[in-house]
């Protein structure tokens, strides 16, 4: 279902925005899949990204979404609205030998500006081969785009890499988020976690924020940005447009 899917173009890309927490201005968005079908209707990333990854066809979805979500960034890069878009990459893609080549390629073709590019990695990639991830990573940093760390604090690796390899970002998993501000363990999560991040000069970015005390709690730690249904879920990229023009700039 999802090959045919794929071939019949019924996969889609949603834009989730990710906005100041000192002023409500837009940051960047996340693209999100979305894939309706017409016999099993809506389906879930949650059912049928863990399979495509099993089965190896997560490398087709993959360069399918950095096609996408290029596309869609470059048009808007020529209204002189230009948004940096985040895509995940799975520890599949990322090991494939021509990864870096792939993405260099989509670059050139759309005429996007490598810095409206970031790579959402897990943590899980960067602990599989350190000597290759890291020459990636820099291969990857060398071209201009930009990476996150996605679920930061959901994996078991050592905090080393932090240091030592082109991050930007760091991404708060949503389930630190949920408990905010009452749980008192999801709070010192979150908090060494930005106050840590200051230390090494990255943002932080923190998902899945769907209430005002959760957001008046992050921005009073210094997060720099969220996203989440408190701002808005993924929208199709006509309705983000809408919503971008009454976001403040």
């Amino acid at each position: 279902a999802m090959r045919k899917a794929m071939e019949q173009g019924l996969f889609r890309l949603h834009y989730q925005p990710q906005v100041s927490l000192t002023n409500g201005a837009l940051i960047g968005v996340e693209a999100l899949i979305r894939w309706t079908d017409a016999e099993l209707g809506q389906m879930s990333p949650a059912q049928f990204i863990p399979l495509a990854e099993e089965s190896g066809f997560i490398i087709t979805i993959g360069t399918w979404v950095l096609e996408e979500a290029v596309r869609q960034a470059t048009l808007w890069q020529s209204r002189d609205t230009p948004v940096t878009v985040s895509i995940n990459v799975s520890a599949l893609q990322f090991q494939q030998a021509d990864f870096v080549e792939t993405v260099a390629a989509v670059l050139k073709a759309n005429g996007l500006q490598p810095r409206l590019l970031e790579l959402e990695l897990t943590e899980s990639i960067l602990i599989q081969d350190a000597h290759e991830t890291m020459n990636r990573l820099h291969a990857l940093a060398a071209l201009g785009v930009s990476m996150s760390i996605d679920d930061f604090g959901t994996g078991y690796s050592s905090l080393s890499y932090l240091k030592k390899f082109p991050i930007s970002r760091l991404k708060i998993d949503r389930s630190f988020v949920m408990g905010l501000p009452d749980d008192e363990g999801d709070r010192a999560i979150v908090s060494a976690t930005i106050g840590m991040a200051r230390g090494l000069k990255l943002n932080v970015v923190a998902e899945g924020v769907e209430t005002e005390a959760q957001r008046d709690y992050l921005a009073s730690l210094g997060c720099e940005s969220f996203q989440g249904f408190l701002c808005s879920p993924g929208l199709p990229a006509e309705q983000f447009e809408a919503l971008m023009a009454q976001l403040p700039k």
